[in-house]
């Protein structure tokens, strides 16, 4: 959930930052041009054991196979990764950004733990120093599509939603020097939608290209102005309701940057454990399944949202300036 005392007007309001703030941060440069396809190859990263005595570490590597697709994250759907007790996965989105995501990087490689970073594909192609670096140091990376659309890729016909995933997924590709983006054999074959808006359409476009998709069991709502503090105080309580699960991040978010050391040394203190989850062969393994009372809170919302993101906008007038 979002909090408990929070107004719906708030979480609306919440949301609606959460899927357009993205497209704020991805930087307007032409689209990637199709490259020629090539055999893929697996994800591979430098972890390395850890060096640091006492550090928080990551505890397990968890191999998740996307052939046939995959979707998980209870925000959004009814099945998510099989975590046991005080075991989280952690997740960045919208990067890569110069400032922000070098601090977010520096936190984890201080404490030994590996993250998943969704890519915004023409970030990563503005970027590609820090993709790499992201790799070099053992992290996994996913797409979160070329641009982050302000209305999602659900507000965009379905070619052009298409073209969105196609691209970014080209685009990190390219940016962390591998080889070309093959359909049905990525090499980046994680994804997760901006502001969790799928659609049929989308949703069979990746199950048919093997890559799995990627909600999120809880969130540090870092795209709302929030302190490093208070964020900090949010996502503990939230994770100690839920005791387990996919947590969303933001790598662009100063706030999530400053506050990351202080919640690692929280996980480690409250005896948390990290999952790293790394691209695996195969169909996916076992899942856990949602309570029978289960629902779809992010479509909840996007029901109440989107209305308002396809709305034309008003043209600014232009002033008559008289010289």
């Amino acid at each position: 959930m979002f909090g408990s005392g929070r107004s719906l007007s708030l979480t609306i309001a919440s949301l609606v930052c959460l899927i357009t703030c993205g497209s704020a941060v991805a930087q307007s440069v032409a689209k990637p041009a199709s490259a020629p396809e090539t055999a893929p190859m697996a994800q591979s990263g430098g972890a390395e054991a850890c060096s640091r005595k006492n550090a928080l570490g990551t505890s397990r590597v968890l191999e998740v196979g996307t052939t046939g697709g995959l979707e998980v994250g209870f925000k959004t759907y009814r099945h998510s990764l099989l975590l046991d007790d005080k075991e989280v996965v952690l997740t960045f989105d919208d990067g890569p950004v110069p400032g922000s995501t070098e601090q977010v990087l520096d936190a984890l490689k201080a404490e030994c733990v590996k993250a998943t970073f969704f890519l915004i594909g023409r970030n990563a192609q503005d970027h590609p120093n820090l993709v790499r670096r992201e790799i070099a140091e053992g992290h996994t990376i996913g797409s979160h599509s070329w641009s982050h659309p302000e209305k999602t890729l659900r507000g965009l016909s379905e070619a052009a939603a298409q073209a969105e995933i196609v691209d970014g997924i080209s685009a990190v590709q390219t940016a962390a020097g591998m080889e070309a983006y093959v359909a049905g054999k990525p090499r980046v074959s994680f994804f997760r939608f901006p502001g969790f808006a799928d659609t049929v359409a989308t949703r069979a476009l990746l199950r048919d290209r093997n890559i799995g998709v990627f909600g999120a069991d809880l969130w540090a709502s870092d795209w709302t102005s929030i302190t490093p503090s208070a964020e900090l105080r949010l996502i503990l309580q939230r994770l100690d309701h839920e005791r387990r699960g996919i947590i969303l991040f933001h790598d662009t978010r100063p706030q999530t940057a400053a506050m990351l050391p202080s919640f690692l040394a929280e996980l480690k203190r409250k005896g948390y454990r990290v999952v790293h989850m790394v691209p695996g062969s195969g169909t996916p393994g076992t899942l856990r399944d949602a309570l029978p009372a289960w629902s779809s809170e992010t479509e909840a919302i996007l029901k109440q949202v989107m209305p308002g993101l396809l709305r034309p906008k008003a043209s600014t007038p232009k002033v008559k300036h008289e010289m």
